[in-house]
């Protein structure tokens, strides 16, 4: 995929995801897996941890060792309900896009990507920005959805899809729903600024009747056990990967946290509604506890 000048943002905003896809739709399995999977990855405890597409808050309680969380999404809505459930207490709650994140270099020491890059038209722009944002040495933990799984190579070969699944490029298999080869995600994540490291295969058993007749434990406690091969090979529908920051960090100001993703500016003041850039005199809105960099709230 080559790079976008305007990528499209795939917006949650006002959607009932939570309740259309995740509570009681039969997704407790997956659930499961992938909590084992971020266990696994992520470090227990640290500084500061950002959630890149958060959404609404499935996976924070899995971040209770940390200074302070940050959950980013581009949907205020979903950040609304998080924040129903967790509070203002070490959690800071952001509406923008992974492409334009509003932060100094350095802020985070680990971040966390999950279902979120398949909706990303241009893959090396978003782990770019993500790698920004980091501290060289931090931990990145990503998971992607698998091209080259199981189900799509039977599919392939008995002629029940056309794209090939052993093809590096992306497939596009519905608008801004993209599946990725493991060889382009680990080679594109090389070109952000990351090594790869550990990889977990997950979801091997998502399969709609196999969920319907075996209990979801049973299920994630088999899972549990073949998500090592990932570091062999990865043919399961879902990977997880853990990645260090590497490279040299741009060069921030002491203490700096908060970049306008406008002009680029350090200089931002916090007032009792808003964020008011020196740089540039736009002034961007917190509303219900929500810092909102979709768009300028004025100047």
């Amino acid at each position: 995929m080559s790079e976008q000048e305007n990528p499209t943002i795939c917006d949650y905003e006002g959607s009932t995801y939570r309740t259309d896809f995740w509570e009681g739709k039969g997704r407790e399995y997956e659930d499961r897996v992938e909590r084992i999977a971020i266990r696994r990855l992520l470090p227990p405890s640290g500084g500061r941890i950002m959630e890149v597409g958060a959404g609404f808050g499935r996976l924070a309680p899995l971040y209770a060792g940390y200074r302070q969380v940050v959950l980013l999404d581009y949907s205020r809505s979903q950040l609304e309900f998080a924040r129903q459930q967790y509070g203002d207490e070490r959690f800071l709650y952001v509406a923008a896009n992974v492409y334009q994140m509003p932060f100094a270099p350095r802020v985070f020491d680990r971040v966390i990507m999950v279902r979120v890059l398949h909706h990303m038209q241009d893959p090396l722009a978003a782990l770019q920005s993500v790698r920004r944002t980091m501290q060289q040495g931090g931990t990145f933990v990503l998971e992607f959805a698998n091209k080259r799984n199981l189900k799509a190579i039977i599919r392939w070969l008995l002629r029940r899809q056309t794209w090939n699944p052993f093809e590096q490029q992306p497939v596009e298999f519905a608008e801004l729903n993209y599946d990725f080869h493991p060889r382009y995600v680990r080679e594109t994540l090389l070109t952000a600024g990351f090594q790869p490291g550990r990889t977990l295969a997950v979801s091997y058993f998502r399969l709609g009747l196999l969920k319907r007749i075996v209990p979801p434990a049973i299920l994630s406690t088999f899972d549990s056990l073949l998500q090592p091969t990932g570091n062999l090979f990865q043919f399961s529908p879902s990977v997880f990967l853990r990645s260090e920051a590497i490279g040299a960090d741009d060069p921030v100001p002491p203490g700096a946290f908060w970049r306008c993703p406008l002009c680029g500016s350090y200089s931002l003041d916090e007032a009792l509604d808003s964020l008011i850039c020196r740089g540039c005199n736009r002034k961007w809105a917190k509303r219900q506890g929500i810092y909102d960099f979709k768009e300028p709230a004025g100047e």
